[in-house]
């Protein structure tokens, strides 16, 4: 079965400054700011580089507020720059996400709706604002379509997915089926929305409760009607909600993963004032989960945590098991060892007392049964296991090399060829593909090109994007033997249609081998893995049958020296353990390109901020 799919578009992420020109009460938890201005249109930012209209064509694309820190008259903003926007980092921008409740480009406005949920940066702003405030915004990032392929819609949120839910009913077709739930403080909340004869919309009224304490969403969801045919679910709230929602989509329902979009807008958590203004949260004192389980980087913490996530226990105080003893049965674990762990998480804030001997997740702690961090936290997860070789890093530092089979007993290559991990790794991967591949295909990168050569982790999802954009272009894939394996299961539901699905084949064959005779090839993010005179050899190979006047464009993430950043740092020095590389600078990668025998015939910049070098053999 096809893959059910939102069709992305890529925006150029700018910093725009923009005035308040309305404000509305739509309920009495409910206010709309309407925010107009000259840098809607195109313009040439302060530093001179020139910027592309604002556009926002998905139901729920989001942008990012930037606000003043408390006492201050100047926010700290994001830096333009010819590829996007970066960010200042002592101290960041104080900045907020809000979704785009309406966009007229003929007017020149775009509205946005702030929930009026306790105090915070945004909401105080919102109920202060006036017209003639003027305010700076990015975003948004990305745009995505109404999903296709999908016989009717479950949509299902709380107040501060209300923005998104009324756009997306404004721009869904007539013949919609759709399941709508909306959950409220109050039915004086309820706004109007527009009718379709197949939508039905239930509004779930909290009447009182504190927002993000009720299961009101997910037992409307459980006990809903369920149709037939094939459902495309898009889920978004206070995050733990939205957890349990798509695991009873998942697991009781048999929804497939791919066919649930789920977005955990907020987290239950406290948010401290500042003492002369209650009104506003202290940004020193108010941190976000995220933000706090970041902080807990000690020796002792992280492997604590680590320990839990790899027993499962986050995992099981979520669905209701609660009890040291009956943790430890569930785990397979000594009960006395066990209560000193959670005893230990209890200090961390990750769990919280409910009753004697009865533990609780904390905001922090419910962070841990998100999917993507427990991927990356638990030693079998795609991230995880690879994040196994930092422990031999003092090895690698002594002996510039890869110390990851010290640690494990395999060499990373090793752990890639298992082809369970393997399929693992690559869905992973193919998740966030469309988003550069989107914006190379609607580029003229591409243009004249019949035959293209494909050396990526990610190349499933690239070739769909380019063949659907190109219909003269046919996609050799290349691929080791568990990644053709995986593509070749996964090309029919990643390209549903078969006319463009013909037009791309899999090789197997190493990026060491020479590449097909081709007009193209394209090497991206490749080398990481490899020591520059591998990947100085690898490039040779993917020139070695260009035809006349063919290309390699390769795309390379690089370390900038000088603006140091610490994920960068990080992803450096993993590198460096697990496979004896690491992040390249500008000026190393162009010592590969040379030794190579290649010359740098032109670069491009797509996406966010993106850098395609386009490649020739050096003339003899």
């Amino acid at each position: 079965m096809p893959k059910t799919s939102r069709r992305i578009t890529v925006h150029p992420l700018t910093l725009r400054e923009v005035e308040v020109v309305r404000v509305a009460d739509l309920t009495p938890g409910m206010r709309r700011i309407t925010l107009a201005g000259a840098q809607l249109g195109e313009f040439t930012s302060a530093n001179g580089f020139p910027r592309p209209a604002f556009d926002s064509t998905g139901f729920d694309d989001d942008i990012r507020l930037v606000f003043c820190y408390p006492g201050q008259s100047e926010p700290v903003l994001p830096v333009q720059t010819e590829k996007g926007v970066d960010l200042p980092r002592d101290p960041r921008p104080l900045s907020r996400i809000y979704t785009v409740r309406r966009w007229d480009a003929a007017a020149g406005e775009l509205d946005i709706d702030v929930v009026k949920h306790g105090i915070g940066v945004g909401t105080t702003w919102a109920y202060r604002a006036q017209v003639g405030d003027r305010i700076h915004f990015f975003g948004p990032s990305a745009s995505r379509a109404l999903p296709h392929d999908a016989d009717w819609l479950l949509v299902a949120g709380d107040d501060t997915t209300i923005p998104a839910i009324a756009r997306l009913l404004e721009e869904l077709p007539e013949d919609t089926r759709a399941q709508v739930l909306i959950e409220i403080a109050a039915n004086e909340d309820r706004q109007q929305l527009r009718e379709l004869p197949g939508v039905e919309v239930t509004w779930l009224v909290r009447d009182g409760a504190e927002a993000g304490t009720t299961t009101h969403l997910l037992d409307a969801v459980r006990n809903c009607g369920w149709w037939d045919g094939r459902p495309f679910a898009w889920i978004a709230g206070q995050q733990a909600a939205v957890r349990d929602i798509r695991r009873h989509l998942v697991e009781d329902r048999a929804v497939p993963k791919e066919d649930i979009e789920f977005i955990g807008y907020w987290r239950r958590g406290e948010v401290v004032a500042l003492e002369q203004d209650a009104a506003v949260p202290d940004p020193e004192k108010t941190r976000t989960p995220f933000e706090r389980l970041h902080d807990l980087t000690e020796l002792i913490a992280p492997v604590a945590i680590r320990t839990a996530v790899e027993l499962g226990v986050p995992e099981l105080i979520s669905r209701g098991v609660t009890s040291v003893a009956d943790l430890a049965v569930k785990v397979g674990a000594d009960e006395r060892a066990l209560g000193k762990l959670l005893r230990y998480l209890h200090t961390l804030d990750i769990l919280t007392p409910a009753e004697p001997d009865h533990y609780r997740l904390t905001p922090v702690g419910e962070v841990l049964t998100v999917e993507f961090v427990i991927n990356a936290l638990h030693p079998a997860g795609v991230v995880g296991r690879e994040m196994l070789g930092i422990h031999g890093l003092t090895a690698s530092i002594r002996t510039g090399r890869a110390s990851y089979a010290s640690v494990t007993g395999q060499t990373f290559a090793e752990v890639r060829a298992e082809q369970d991990y393997e399929d693992r790794y690559l869905e992973r991967l193919a998740l966030f593909q469309a988003t550069l591949a989107e914006p190379i295909a609607a580029s003229d990168i591409l243009k004249g090109v019949r035959h293209l050569v494909l050396h990526s982790g990610g190349a499933g999802a690239q070739a769909r994007e380019f063949v659907a954009a190109h219909p003269h272009l046919h996609v050799t894939i290349c691929a080791l033997p568990a990644q053709a394996d995986w593509l070749r299961r996964d090309l029919p539901a990643t390209i549903p249609d078969e006319q463009q699905r013909a037009r791309v084949s899999v090789a197997e064959q190493s990026v060491f081998e020479p590449s097909p005779a081709a007009d193209a090839v394209f090497v991206i993010r490749a080398f990481k893995n490899l020591a520059d005179a591998d990947a100085a050899h690898a490039l040779r190979r993917a020139a070695e049958n260009l035809l006349p006047g063919g290309r390699v464009l390769l795309v390379e993430d690089l370390f900038d020296t000088g603006d140091l950043d610490e994920h960068d740092g990080e992803a450096d020095l993993l590198a460096l353990a697990v496979h004896g590389s690491g992040l390249r600078t500008g000026t190393e990668l162009d010592a590969v390109i040379t030794r190579a025998g290649l010359v740098r015939s032109a670069t491009h910049t797509v996406g966010w901020g993106t850098t395609i070098h386009e490649l020739a053999p050096s003339p003899r």
